[in-house]
């Protein structure tokens, strides 16, 4: 491999190193995440909220809308 050659390929390596850890990243915040909204769906205070909030709203989703 000539040295242009050499050079070119270690550019090209570098990049997909750079890439593969900016990947890396989101997938360890998405992991992260999902645990976060798992605690949360398992939080009886937010349960009772949410069941709060779907009682508040039941006339709302009873117009039709949701079939937009």
């Amino acid at each position: 491999m000539s040295l242009e050659e050499q050079e070119w390929l270690l550019e090209r390596i570098t990049k997909q190193v750079e890439e593969r850890k900016h990947t890396a990243g989101k997938l360890n915040d998405a992991k992260y995440m999902n645990e976060q909204l798992a605690a949360m769906a398992r939080d009886l205070d937010i349960q009772a909220e949410i069941a709060s909030i779907n009682e508040d709203y039941m006339i709302t989703e009873m117009d039709g809308l949701e079939k937009l």
